[in-house]
Parts: C-alpha cells; sequence; structure tokens
C-alpha cells in the first residue's frame, strides 16, 4: 500500500515538473486572466479643456488649481459633462492680487478656502458667449453655490478657448466668495492680536539642587496673579522693590500708547494741564502707569482740574515726594466708571476704594445727583465724567483735591474764596518746562511764561 502512495506521488510531482509554462504556451492556449483596471484614472482628451487651460493666458489659474489638489475633480466632472471655466488673466493674479492674501491661499492649513475659491469660478455645464447677454448672470458653480459671477467681474474675452467638453471665457479679476473672505479677515485679526506668553528661566532649588515646578500658565490678556502694589516701582512709603508682572517683557497690552493717549485726551479736553504736567514732567509717574498697564493691571484716575490744582500750597509740596504722595492717593486700581460708581454708592451709601497710597483709602458717597469723594471739608465732586475710557485707564474728572483724613487736620486747604498763603500750582511749573518730558526732548504740557 506504501509503494502504491509513493508512486502516485513520483508521478505527480514528474507531471508538474515537466508541465510547459504560460509564457511557452501559443497563444490561444494561454489562460485568460482578468484585466486590472484602475477606477481612480480618466483619461483625458488632449483636446480638452483642461488641458487648454494650461497652454493659454490663464497658467497662474492653473497652478493654483494643481495647488489646491482639484485636477482629478476637474477631470471627473470633464467626463461627466461639459465645463465652463471663468478665468483671470496672469496679470490679474501677479500683480492685482493682494500678496497678503495670495500667502494666505497657498498655506497648507486653508486649502479648504482656496478649493471653494476655484471651484466658484468653474459651472459645471457649457455657457457659450451668446448666453452670458441673455442670462440674468447668476449660475451654480462646482462649489455649489449660486452666485452672480457677472456682477462680481466683467467679462473680457468671452470664449476665449473652446474646446468640444468646454469653454473658457477671459474675465477681469478674480472671484472672491464670502467665505473665503470672511476666512481670511478672521484669520488675519487673529495674526495681528496674537501674543506669545513669555517663559522665564528654570528655577534650581538651593538645597535640593534639583528644578522647581514651573508656575502655572497664564492666558494670554488675564489677570495679573501679583497684586499692583507688588508691581509697582519702589516710591514714598511702597515696596521696597518692584516685583515683575505675568505679561514680562512682552506685554499684551501698549500701556505707554494708552498713557500717552489719555493725557493727550486731558489738554485736548481742557482745564487739567496742572495734572498732565506733573504726570510727565515733574515725576516719572506717567512711566510707571504705563509698564503697569502693559502688565495687565487697570487704573482709575481721579483728575483734579486746574481750579482746584491752584489751590495747593507750598506746605503741601514742600516735602520731598509730596507730588507723587498726592497723585498716588487719586488713583485706584480697578477700572470704574462714572456709572458703575454712582451704583455703588446708591446701593451701598458709602464706598471706600483702595488707592496707591498705601493703606489709605478713599471715601465715595452720593450727594446732589452725583458721587463725592473724600471726607469733611476736603472733599470734591465728580465734575467731568468719562473723560477718557479704554477699558484699561479710566479717568474722572474731579473738583477739587483729596488727602487722606489725616493729612486733613494737619494741614489747612485754601477755601473756595481764599488766596493761597503760597504760590499758585503753576509758578512751581516754571522749572519742568526745561525738563525733558517722558514723551520727548521738550515738554508739550506746560504753557512756559
Amino acid at each position: 500500500m506504501d509503494s502504491q502512495i509513493y508512486g502516485l506521488s513520483y508521478l505527480l510531482l514528474l507531471a508538474l515538473l515537466l508541465r510547459p509554462s504560460a509564457a511557452a504556451l501559443p497563444p490561444h492556449h494561454r489562460p485568460s486572466l482578468p484585466a486590472q483596471t484602475n477606477s481612480n484614472s480618466v483619461q483625458i482628451n488632449s483636446n480638452s479643456v483642461l488641458v487648454a487651460l494650461l497652454d493659454s493666458h490663464y497658467t497662474e489659474l492653473a497652478e493654483l488649481v494643481e495647488k489646491a489638489l482639484l485636477l482629478q475633480q476637474l477631470e471627473a466632472a470633464v467626463n461627466r459633462h461639459n465645463i465652463t471655466i471663468f478665468a483671470p488673466h496672469n496679470d490679474a493674479l501677479e500683480r492685482a492680487l493682494d500678496p497678503e492674501f495670495k500667502r494666505f491661499l497657498l498655506e497648507p492649513r486653508n486649502l479648504k478656502s482656496l478649493q471653494t475659491l476655484l471651484l466658484s469660478h468653474i459651472v459645471p455645464t457649457r455657457i457659450d458667449s451668446p448666453e452670458l447677454t441673455r442670462s440674468a448672470g447668476e449660475f451654480k458653480t462646482l462649489s455649489n453655490d449660486h452666485v452672480n459671477l457677472l456682477g462680481l467681474a466683467t467679462v473680457i474675452r468671452p470664449n476665449d478657448v473652446v474646446r468640444p467638453d468646454g469653454v473658457i471665457h477671459g474675465i477681469e479679476q478674480l472671484l472672491i466668495p464670502r467665505s473665503v473672505q470672511e476666512d481670511f479677515n478672521r484669520r488675519r485679526s487673529l495674526r495681528s492680536i496674537a501674543a506669545v506668553l513669555p517663559e522665564g528661566a528654570p528655577e534650581v532649588d538651593p538645597r535640593t539642587h534639583r528644578l522647581k515646578a514651573p508656575a502655572p500658565a497664564v492666558p494670554a490678556g488675564a489677570a495679573p496673579i501679583l497684586p499692583i502694589f507688588d508691581a509697582m516701582a519702589p516710591g514714598p512709603s511702597l515696596a521696597p522693590a518692584p516685583a515683575p508682572g505675568p505679561g514680562g517683557p512682552h506685554g499684551h497690552f501698549d500701556g505707554e500708547a494708552q498713557v500717552k493717549d489719555f493725557i493727550q485726551t486731558l489738554l485736548h479736553y481742557g482745564g487739567y494741564n496742572e495734572l498732565a504736567d506733573i504726570l510727565v514732567n515733574l515725576t516719572s509717574l506717567a512711566t510707571e502707569m504705563g509698564r503697569l498697564v502693559s502688565e495687565g493691571y487697570v487704573i482709575t484716575v481721579l483728575a483734579p482740574n486746574d481750579e482746584a490744582m491752584a489751590k495747593l500750597t507750598t506746605d503741601r509740596l514742600s516735602e520731598a515726594g509730596a507730588a507723587e504722595q498726592i497723585v498716588y492717593y487719586h488713583l485706584i486700581p480697578e477700572y470704574q466708571t462714572e456709572e458703575s460708581m454712582y451704583n455703588a454708592v446708591r446701593r451701598f451709601g458709602k464706598v471706600r476704594y483702595d488707592t496707591l497710597r498705601l493703606p489709605h483709602k478713599v471715601l465715595a458717597e452720593e450727594a446732589d445727583g452725583s458721587v463725592k469723594f473724600g471726607e469733611g471739608d476736603v472733599s470734591a465732586y465728580l465734575f467731568d465724567p468719562d473723560i477718557y475710557t479704554d477699558g484699561r485707564i479710566s479717568v474722572q474728572g474731579i473738583d477739587g483735591v483729596l488727602f487722606p483724613a489725616e493729612e486733613v487736620k494737619a494741614v489747612p486747604v485754601a477755601k473756595a474764596g481764599q488766596v493761597a498763603t503760597g504760590p499758585r500750582r503753576g509758578k512751581l511749573l516754571e522749572v519742568a518746562c526745561r525738563m525733558l518730558g517722558a514723551f520727548g526732548h521738550d515738554s508739550h504740557f506746560t504753557r512756559c511764561q
């Protein structure tokens, strides 16, 4: 039995070895194989309108079609039906097109916008020149939108290229759909306000010689973590050393420009020149306020008018740092408007606001339909509301100079109708007109005599 099985196996193996190959067989004896076809490949005639687009005055448009990966889709559309291409001339894409918009279209992340723009130039039907004048100009394009092509651009070369499967009309400019324009505007506006949060150098723990855990990230434009008093520069009765805010050198706000704007607003408003001189010429408070705003802090300025500043005496100004002390007491580390302060005093009666002169607070209460600041004889009314409000700095004009309650009893202030015992505040600024201003070589805020 085993010998028979061995014999059959030997014969079968010999037959396989002696079997002629398919290549050696005559053609009519070769086995037939199913033909392999590629469903994605589409045969395009050399006389096609797509081939003509590559060899015409519209090669720039053809390059955009290739970069948008639309060749396969257009080849399929041509095989199904005729198409009409409204093509801008090369000059319209090379010279007339905004370079920034062209860069936007060629960015890989904006491929969808580029495809939408190009498909809005192609109509999946044949429209010859006579039909352009007879129709209303609104056609359904390959982008599935009904676009009034003739209302957006003028056809300057009708029937410029005519082929059996389509026609090309030359137009004067590129057609930009509203969705693509809105996407471009949105990307451009985001790029203009984009800010990069700075990262500090890693800190090493001196005891363990290991890196300290990094501080949690602060979102761009968020309120600073440190209190405003820690971020202020050293001054009279203030923090002993400055502490940086979360913004670092790459602040999210242009504080210097905002401080300059509000000081210019004071000058144009009129009646607040003395305070502007103090901020710019007699002190460095304008620079300090600009740095704080750049770090993300907000400030409300209670600005005494010139008539109130004229009542100050030399006794108030004789001590070192007196000007800074006075101004610090008029700076509230909050963003308040006339409406918000009036609503607060109407609801709570009396409100005490923190000032940048620690630890003193300024009292506010409702009086005669307005907001009254201060206590006792030294008080001031909200006289000129909302002189400047930009979301970071608020300036509220008042008709008096405020002092803490402890200093009111020590030094009397000249009342209305009385002549001050010392010279007017403006006399002290004659020296300041020769000093360098914070925003230029000469002071723009003093009327020098």
